[in-house]
């Protein structure tokens, strides 16, 4: 050993005493078998907390109570304020009043490039606004990563398009997704690129189960987009191509967070099965019957099931072994029950009648850390550093609450696309189940439920940071029920008063946001005037779908008087929601990572 003398000053401003003694109380108090190896952990999960150490921030006092963070899903700052604007018409006097702090109220960017997406027409989502808020960063999305793969061509020589060409030669492509040129979750021109590529590869079999949309675009496009499609099949010569099931994509397959496995189960006896309460010779057939259908089921995205048959009145493309199968959605949420359905061979949720063995894949892997589905065409969005990483490392505890519709995105989105915790000591999720019902029928929802749970965790001084999402402007928006969703904005500005109450009476702070538009505006419009688009019959044509609205940023609670948000000119680019990110680190009391979006404030 050496005899060099000790440099005490050395080992106290690096830390040492204090590391070294930590270590050994934590030996003491556990006893491992193997000490050595375990102050060598020790040591290597300090180094990699250190990574993500945040220094404290320059003028901000560190936070002694919690901070909130509350997503208002689907809450845009439109400037079309109008009765058609359900936010704007709904009395919101908790919104009003925050919006009305000169200096703390303010809207970012929530589309287009803002979240990652292709262009500036592409409306944002859930899932990207999540990704955002809970990451600090722009990453290419699913939508444009999937654009790329067709443009360079990688995705027609991918692993997991090889992994579909085993069908080619005798057996059938199945292709199952979203008709629609919304590019939320999926988009028209990427499955025309996918059958064009198919056949030119030698595949002699195609069938296609098309799920209706009516949701991220006009109800009633479904008809416009079966005629675009049959004068494209029409053209092809060399495949067998034909369209087998279908059904609305919120009545058939597209269920989400394991809320009703009867939807996906009518998409399975459809697709899988050839097995529906419909049958009609042809794909145009079946909408121009079934959108007659009185009540919500006429409409395109609850339509039921239905599958085509031949002459004989047999099925024309049920799922048999040895056929490959490949879901096109690149978005996630709505792809992985399905998706468990085809690939897990111990499978309860609902009785497969059959599992066919067949070559499966998607578009995208929808969960990667249950590495689900184990085959697919365009790698997932690689989200790293986000925000829970640091907020863990720098000893905040945090609680995320919703209702099961958004919970997914207060923990796998906000986390980068990953599903469980981060730290289960740092983290604590908390999920209100969600009423099996059309959201309109209830536009309250579990608002009531969802502060409830959050107060709670207010009171209980165990929280550094906790975040909340309202699903209601979301998901009764999609409707398209104007009274229901102002009633929707009404409860849930109602429920946020009594949030900021409880936080402001614990002395903390609060943000409150959204993730993207929807409630702010329900009518179609027409592109030069604004002025609401209307049917022959002169009803109004709904808007079911998100928007391209700005989302609202308020900033509040015990905060210095003379914290502001930064004028507009001295950001560096115009913000958007990754900013948001590194303003409530900030209102920690820290200063947010050097990688992120700059802070607002």
């Amino acid at each position: 050993m050496s005899s060099n003398p000790i440099d005490v000053a050395y080992l106290k401003q690096h830390g040492f005493p204090t590391i070294v003694d930590d270590m050994l109380n934590s030996v003491l108090a556990g006893k491992p078998a193997d000490p050595l190896n375990f102050c060598i952990e020790y040591l290597q999960e300090l180094k990699k907390k250190k990574e993500y150490m945040l220094l404290a921030h320059p003028t901000i006092p560190k936070a002694t109570k919690p901070v909130i963070v509350c997503i208002l899903d689907g809450w845009g700052e439109s400037t079309i304020k109008d009765e058609y604007n359900a936010v704007h018409s709904a009395k919101t006097p908790t919104y009003d009043r925050l919006m009305s702090v000169e200096g703390r109220a303010r809207t970012v960017l929530a589309h287009g490039h803002a979240v990652g997406l292709p262009t500036k027409d592409d409306m944002g989502n859930s899932e990207v606004g999540h990704n955002a808020l809970g990451s600090g960063q722009v990453v290419d999305q699913g939508a444009k990563l999937v654009d790329n793969a067709i443009a360079d061509k990688s995705m027609f020589s991918s692993t997991g398009w090889n992994h579909l060409k085993a069908a080619f030669p005798s057996n059938t492509l199945h292709l199952i997704g979203l008709l629609t040129k919304g590019g939320v979750h999926a988009r028209m021109d990427q499955l025309l690129a996918m059958i064009t590529s198919a056949v030119e590869q030698g595949c002699k079999k195609i069938r296609l189960h098309l799920l209706t949309d009516g949701r991220d675009v006009v109800d009633g496009t479904s008809v416009e987009y079966a005629a675009e499609l049959a004068e494209f099949l029409s053209n092809i010569k060399d495949s067998d191509v034909k369209v087998a099931s279908g059904g609305g994509r919120m009545h058939v397959t597209m269920d989400r967070y394991e809320a009703d496995w009867n939807i996906v189960e009518r998409g399975w006896k459809a697709h899988v099965l050839g097995d529906a309460p419909h049958k009609f010779s042809s794909f145009t057939e079946a909408l121009a019957t079934l959108k007659k259908t009185e009540g919500k089921h006429g409409s395109d995205q609850f339509l039921e099931p239905f599958v085509c048959v031949d002459t004989e009145g047999n099925p024309v493309g049920t799922i048999e072994d040895g056929d490959s199968v490949c879901i096109f959605n690149f978005r996630s949420d709505r792809m992985i029950q399905l998706s468990k359905a085809f690939e897990y061979e111990e499978f309860n949720a609902f009785d497969r009648t059959r599992f066919p063995k067949v070559n499966f894949l998607g578009m995208m892997q929808y969960d990667g850390d249950l590495k689900l589905p184990t085959n697919f065409l365009v790698p997932a969005p690689s989200i790293t550093n986000v925000s829970g990483t640091y907020l863990c490392a720098n000893g905040i505890k945090s609680f995320a609450v919703s209702e099961t519709q958004k919970f997914g995105h207060v923990t796998f989105f906000w986390n980068g696309n990953k599903s469980g915790y981060i730290d289960t000591d740092m983290e604590t999720y908390y999920e209100e189940p969600s009423d099996k019902v059309v959201f309109d029928e209830k536009p309250a929802m579990k608002a009531k439920e969802v502060t409830a749970i959050a107060v709670e965790a207010i009171k209980s001084g165990k929280f550094d940071m906790i975040r909340v999402n309202y699903a209601n402007p979301d998901m009764v928006g999609h409707t398209g029920n104007l009274k229901a969703t102002i009633d929707a904005c009404e409860i849930v500005d109602d429920c946020l008063g009594e949030l900021l109450k409880e936080v402001e009476a614990a002395g903390g702070r609060w943000l409150v946001t959204s993730d993207h538009g929807n409630a702010d505006d329900m009518v179609q419009r027409e592109k030069k005037t604004f002025a609401p688009q209307k049917h022959e019959d002169g009803t109004l044509v709904q808007c079911k779908s998100h928007t391209l609205a700005p989302v609202p940023v308020c900033i509040g609670g015990d905060i210095p008087s003379s914290l502001k948000f930064k004028p507009d000119a001295s950001l560096s680019k115009t913000p958007g929601l990754a900013n948001v990110t590194a303003t409530y680190i900030n209102l920690l009391g820290l200063s947010a990572p050097s990688l992120y979006e700059e802070s607002l404030i």
